[in-house]
């Protein structure tokens, strides 16, 4: 455990393994990166020294609770990878994490080798279906948490795997993401994402995944994603949109195969 100052916020991470670094960055919730990638990062260490940042918003990194950017949470993985590594990094961000990723690579170049975007996006306002998912997360953050929560597990997860896990796990699935302030706050900036202008400073190579089944980011903003970042690869795995928990051994292997590629 490590933990790291940027603009009045103690932004805590973890390192482990050993090898090449692979940053993890994670998407909505104030869960962080444990709820993220507590199960998935293992698969990795054994090639690579996997760090795993929570940014603001989440439970174990401390900040003003004010409004959050794009910008100021890609300062943060900027902190993050200057303190943990001592050069270029490999790079993934999911979801909310795909958009702080790609600004990270677009604003320091220096700091990423590779880049891998799943389940992300790089203009909230165009699309309307996203907006107002969000909107009525947002909403329904207030009003009524049980139903933020099943709404978030709905979308999180394809009706076919919410189907196999069967009742009793998709009600062990709804309090994965309260609708804590954090979250809440991860909400508003998720609603405010506008990256188109940074997309074409990236220079680092980048695999782009979508997935196919997503009901809370449409496949279609991953597609646009690769159209938008020149010389990028795409990839999509068939599952929801927490990719890596529906099609765990799919996912491992598509992005180990492009962050250990010569």
């Amino acid at each position: 455990m490590a933990t790291v100052s940027v603009a009045g916020a103690d932004v805590h991470y973890e390192r482990t393994g050993s090898g090449p670094v692979l940053v993890l960055v994670h998407g909505t919730g104030s869960g962080g990166a444990e709820i993220n990638w507590g199960r998935t990062a293992p698969r990795f260490t054994a090639d690579h020294t996997v760090v795993t940042p929570d940014l603001s918003g989440a439970d174990r990194t401390t900040d003003d609770g004010g409004p959050l950017t794009v910008e100021g949470l890609a300062a943060q993985v900027v902190a993050v990878i200057e303190d943990a590594a001592d050069g270029p990094v490999d790079l993934l961000g999911f979801s909310m994490g795909a958009p702080v990723s790609a600004a990270v690579a677009a604003l320091r170049p220096d700091l990423v080798r590779r880049l891998v975007l799943v389940a992300g996006w790089a203009h909230t306002d165009g699309d309307e279906y996203l907006r107002n998912l969000l909107t009525l997360w947002q909403d329904l953050g207030v009003s009524d948490p049980a139903s933020f929560g099943r709404s978030v597990a709905m979308t999180g997860f394809s009706r076919e795997f919410l189907n196999t896990v069967g009742r009793e796990g998709v009600e062990a699935l709804i309090p994965n993401m309260p609708p804590t302030p954090g979250t809440l706050r991860h909400v508003a900036l998720d609603l405010g994402v506008d990256i188109r202008a940074l997309l074409p400073r990236i220079t680092a190579e980048t695999l782009v995944i979508g997935c196919t089944r997503d009901a809370t980011v449409p496949v279609e903003n991953s597609r646009a994603l690769h159209a938008a970042i020149t010389g990028s690869g795409y990839a999509e795995i068939d599952a929801g949109h927490v990719a890596f928990f529906e099609k765990e051994d799919e996912f491992v292997q598509l992005v180990g195969g492009f962050v250990q590629a010569a």
